[in-house]
């Protein structure tokens, strides 16, 4: 995912504020001006429809693509570009109409889109573990993955990462069975892997003047654990796993509206006060692998599931449920010593 479609997604939160705890209008965007309640709960809607989407294209499967074995401790390490994307589902924001007399239900049509998002992940021996007759127990590896943001200035949107546009995330691998001839590996894994930290100001023509959405310090965390098993027959690879996965964001935000004519305008705009916000979204996540491995080099392609949590919506989305399950998939180089 480049940085304008994840700024694109990112924007829909522009009035986002916690959604209510039952499928009805947020009694926070009841604080707001008349004028911008019901783009608030629109806003609200489809952030909480996309912000899962975000997350799994983030966080993904297999901690290690292609293998569930431990490196073999100190000297030994593995380095990888992967590409997640998933068979997400984008609202059409024009399809819906904004009141500004109070929030008003709308249907919002949806489109498939393929959500991607590369991301660099490394992974370093640090135990070998203790030999278990043909087997090693209690290997350790350090996992460490990279994503970048670019800024982007142009078409009426503005995105700024004031604490850079890369952005580390760490874990660890313990292996519960190192891979012999005979044996396949197994692990368990925790990751973290994290969006650099942005902000956005959009603008937006309308009618009678032009709309403000701004962001500030916008972040969104992923973080996952998995237990994996692995096997190598040859040339070829197989892997398989589950887990559980959690996404958080935060941000601070506000938004100016002159294209409400009489209700909100050049004159006499209609503002929001700054809402911070704060949502997590707990969700579980199976995959499955198959590898090519040609030796140091690993190619890698998975298949994976998320499904859980409850999201409720008052607007709909043409028969699709922010909840929903989403397949995703990647393809992962990954050298290895």
């Amino acid at each position: 995912m480049n940085a304008r479609m994840i700024a694109a997604a990112a924007l829909v939160t522009a009035f986002a504020t916690p959604a209510a705890a039952q499928s009805g209008a947020s009694a926070d965007c009841f604080a707001q001006q008349t004028g911008v309640q019901d783009a608030c709960q629109k806003a609200v809607d489809l952030f909480n429809f996309v912000a899962p989407q975000l997350g799994t294209s983030l966080s993904g499967g297999n901690a290690v693509s292609g293998t569930a074995s431990t490196l073999g401790g100190l000297g030994h390490f593995s380095v990888g570009l992967r590409a997640n994307v998933v068979d997400g589902r984008l609202p059409d924001m024009a399809s819906a109409d904004v009141g500004f007399s109070g929030p008003q239900a709308s249907d919002f049509a949806v489109e498939k889109q393929v959500l991607g998002l590369p991301t660099v992940d490394a992974a370093v021996g640090i135990f070998g573990g203790v030999p278990l007759g043909i087997t090693r127990v209690g290997g350790v590896d350090l996992l460490v993955n990279a994503a970048y943001l670019p800024e982007y200035d142009g078409d009426g949107l503005a995105i700024t990462t004031p604490d850079g546009a890369l952005k580390l995330g760490f874990g660890a691998r313990v292996g519960l069975l190192q891979e012999s001839p005979i044996v396949p590996g197994v692990a368990v894994t925790y990751l973290r892997r994290d969006l650099p930290t942005v902000s956005v100001l959009g603008q937006f023509e309308g009618t009678t003047g032009n709309d403000e959405l701004s962001l500030r310090d916008l972040s969104v965390k992923t973080d996952a654990w998995r237990v994996v098993a692995s096997k190598s027959f040859f040339v070829f690879g197989l892997a398989a796993g589950a887990g559980q996965d959690r996404y958080e964001t935060s941000t601070t935000l506000g938004a100016t509206v002159r294209s409400g004519g009489l209700a909100c305008n050049v004159a006499a705009p209609c503002q929001t006060t700054p809402v911070s916000l704060e949502q997590s979204l707990t969700r579980t996540n199976y995959f499955g692998s198959l590898s090519l491995n040609l030796l140091m080099l690993k190619i890698v392609g998975e298949v994976g599931q998320v499904s859980g949590g409850e999201v409720n919506t008052y607007n709909t989305f043409d028969g699709n449920r922010a909840d929903d399950s989403l397949l995703y998939g990647s393809v992962a180089f990954r050298f290895g010593f």
